[in-house]
């Protein structure tokens, strides 16, 4: 949750785009078939009604401590930790079984930008690595979720400032316990001006959703890494 011809072999290694530290995986997709049942949209509307003034308050917060920071790149250690600190308040208003609560999904707004990353590489992989963001500037990173179980990732970038181009991924979503999700993606889709093709093989995540609101979603990942999502309503963000 993402830029004459050029031969990016010759630049760099293949990167492997990586949304939640994923990781190769063999597993096949017929072990992610999932159908959300019915209950998993009957949720009270005291559940859905999580945005209590203390709830909102840190909303805010956290949002104006990440947006427009590069996904985390621009931050200090300390405003890691401040960002850290928030997360773990916000994370005491979350819905008992959030990986049922309908607003993981959106039929208007189904888009979520990532605007933030503890591990701020992780997000786009070897793209958004040191090394990688001297070729590639990030324009946007998002996250569509449709029901039932429709992940797709994209970071979208330019090429030495003048050449657009995306990776893309696509996955099914699977629901491993009360909090935690898995998803498997298919080898990723690497758009770079006329240029079109796939690589790689495919990769899996796991992440554990800690907070979810109309506004926002806090993920960490299986490694730990903290992520926050900001549902798009129509426009962009600046990561």
């Amino acid at each position: 949750m993402a830029a004459c011809s050029l031969t990016l072999s010759s630049s760099l290694p293949q990167p492997k785009p990586s949304f939640f530290g994923s990781k190769p995986s063999h597993l096949s997709l017929h072990s992610t078939s999932f159908a959300l049942k019915s209950q998993c949209f009957r949720v009270s509307s005291s559940s859905v009604s999580i945005s209590s003034r203390p709830a909102d308050d840190l909303v805010a917060s956290l949002l104006s401590k990440v947006i427009q920071t590069d996904g985390g790149v621009s931050l200090t250690t300390k405003q890691h930790q401040e960002v850290a600190q928030v997360a773990n308040e916000l994370n005491k208003y979350c819905v008992d079984e959030p990986v049922k609560c309908p607003l993981i999904f959106g039929v208007v707004f189904p888009d979520w930008d990532v605007v933030y990353c503890s591990n701020p590489t992780s997000p786009g992989g070897g793209y958004r690595s040191a090394l990688g963001r001297l070729f590639f500037k990030t324009k946007d990173m998002v996250q569509a979720v449709e029901a039932p179980d429709s992940v797709r990732n994209k970071v979208s970038f330019s090429v030495f400032g003048f050449l657009n181009g995306e990776v893309s991924l696509k996955g099914k979503l699977k629901v491993l316990d009360h909090q935690w999700i898995q998803v498997i993606f298919e080898p990723p889709e690497l758009r770079v001006g006329e240029m079109d093709f796939r690589y790689g093989g495919e990769s899996e995540v796991k992440l554990q959703i800690t907070y979810i609101d109309e506004k926002i979603r806090l993920g960490k990942g299986s490694r730990g890494s903290l992520f926050v999502f900001q549902r798009r309503h129509g426009g962009s963000t600046n990561v």
